[in-house]
């Protein structure tokens, strides 16, 4: 059975991966240029070279027996290492924190700048419609996407679906990423921020390991104040998460560079069922959403998914 995947991130490569094992042919559709999503990273010129920045996921757990499996591999082949700094169970891609899902992609289908716009039906099939005009025919759909992009694609072709996935709001995010001539005299290489605060999240990049170039920071805002400023301008975001990082440090530096970014889908909901599949459909939707706002969550989804649709097949 041909499987049509949309979303190439940590869920939908892990239903992919999960598909292929069981003996389906998929092809996977992103919007992206590239893996990364949420566990993406960030590189801005600087006069003292380029600096990165993990400005999505900042790291993950090992604590499902089955991940942790799926995870001895990158651990072995370098992918992944330990992040001390954020605890005992903490995680980090290396060099980047993209690096696990690009290892995924490398060995699957991938259609990247590939947004699907509509899914119709073909028979017992499917036909995912691109932004682009083409179109990829798919036996079965499944849809590894935030909840409300999920419920968009499926409000009229599958109004149970879309309406689990309605009930199950995703907080945004506002990440700045700002970096300096010299390391911030400060011991804590991370920290989390009061929930009410504006600052819900500091991070020192560059003590992940393998990281390189210079000092460079990602201050991300708590999901309440993003949501209250979702349409605020980036100077604005800014200004207010450099000033509460001042406020922790007591002392202002000047930066060689800053930017900002609006995760519009950060942090998930927990609709708590795992994976959504549809047999008579053949249409099933993935994602942390279904069981909570973690990587783990997200492989979890994926690799749920794929056994339904073995279950079912």
């Amino acid at each position: 059975m041909m499987v049509g995947i949309v979303g190439a991130g940590m869920s939908g490569l892990a239903c992919a991966e999960a598909l292929v094992r069981n003996g389906h042919t998929v092809t996977l559709l992103d919007k992206g240029r590239g893996a990364g999503g949420r566990m993406s990273v960030r590189r801005i010129a600087t006069p003292q070279g380029e600096a990165s920045f993990d400005h999505g996921a900042q790291y993950f757990t090992l604590r499902d027996p089955g991940f942790r499996a799926r995870a001895e591999d990158w651990l072995a082949r370098g992918y992944i290492a330990p992040w001390p700094a954020a605890g005992p169970d903490a995680y980090v891609g290396t060099p980047g924190m993209n690096a696990p899902v690009r290892q995924m992609a490398e060995g699957l289908p991938v259609q990247w700048a590939a947004r699907v716009t509509q899914l119709t039906r073909k028979g017992t099939g499917w036909i995912m419609h691109l932004e682009t005009g083409s179109v990829v025919e798919a036996d079965a759909v499944v849809l590894a996407l935030p909840a409300e992009q999920a419920a968009e694609l499926t409000a009229s072709i599958a109004p149970p679906l879309a309406a689990r996935a309605q009930a199950t709001q995703t907080l945004p995010c506002w990440t700045v990423m700002v970096a300096f001539a010299e390391r911030l005299p400060i011991t804590l290489d991370c920290w989390r921020g009061d929930e009410g605060a504006p600052l819900g999240w500091a991070a020192r990049n560059g003590s992940k390991p393998a990281r390189t170039g210079p000092e460079a920071w990602v201050l991300q805002a708590s999901p309440g104040w993003s949501l209250q400023n979702l349409e605020a301008t980036q100077d604005e975001v800014i200004a207010t998460l450099l000033g509460a990082l001042w406020d922790r440090l007591g002392s202002v530096a000047t930066p060689i560079a800053q930017s900002a970014h609006r995760w519009r889908y950060a942090r998930s909901g927990t609709e708590g069922s795992g994976a959504l599949w549809d047999g008579d459909l053949r249409l099933g939707l993935c994602g942390d959403w279904l069981i909570g706002p973690r990587v783990e969550a997200a492989w979890l989804s994926g690799t749920a998914q794929a056994a339904q649709i073995k279950a079912s097949t």
